[in-house]
């Protein structure tokens, strides 16, 4: 009886044991950098607007609109999964198909750091729905601000790749979270799930649900 509980216990240190050198094997992989950011997202402005116009609200005057809207609108808030930012020139609403886009790309990003054994960190969304006016004095400080943005339909919204919100007290590098950001975007892509557009000036991805 002895010999079965040693044998027992000594199978189940080792499972314990070869667990944990997996965790630690997959944390020292070496990491692959995300190459050509402006190439690969390079989803023009015709296309988000398309879709856009296809998907979103009929655009609002003004944020006095809002409930008026031709679709429903969901307000988004900072959450466990994405910080919303300091919104000057937009609104935090979107149509319920970017909305459920918006929240697949913050856990798939999540669960892609866990995988990389990267500290967690979470998405900073910098830009959601826009109206006419906010449009006019956004391209007042702004001249390359287009005035036939997609953002006034609801099914847009950009998502900072230089600043990231450190969910803990661990932090990583700014150019493997950006990195693991741009691959979870070219995987939704692909899926043909939204259209993206690499904002180097802007410090952003502007994306588009399809």
């Amino acid at each position: 009886m002895r010999r079965i509980v040693w044998w027992y216990a000594a199978v189940c240190c080792a499972a314990v044991l070869f667990g944990a050198c997996k965790e630690e094997q997959k944390s020292k992989r070496p990491f692959v950098y995300f190459t050509n950011y402006q190439r690969t997202f390079n989803d023009l402005n015709d296309r988000h607007l398309s879709s856009a116009k296809r998907l979103g609200i009929t655009p609002l005057t003004s944020s006095g609109e809002l409930s008026k809207a031709d679709r429903t609108l969901k307000e988004i808030k900072t959450c466990s999964l994405f910080k919303v930012d300091k919104l000057t020139h937009s609104e935090p609403y979107l149509v319920p198909e970017a909305c459920e886009l918006l929240g697949t790309i913050a856990r798939n990003f999540k669960d892609s750091l866990y995988q990389k054994g990267l500290p967690a960190h979470s998405i900073v969304v910098t830009s959601v729905l826009r109206t006419g006016s906010s449009v006019k004095n956004l391209r007042k400080k702004n001249i390359n601000a287009s005035a036939n943005s997609a953002h006034v339909y609801g099914t847009t919204f950009d998502i900072a790749y230089a600043r990231f919100e450190k969910d803990g007290r661990k932090d990583a590098p700014g150019d493997k979270l950006k990195s693991v950001l741009a691959d979870v975007l070219q995987d939704l892509r692909l899926q043909k799930k939204c259209y993206v557009r690499y904002e180097y000036k802007q410090g952003c991805f502007h994306i588009t649900v399809r």
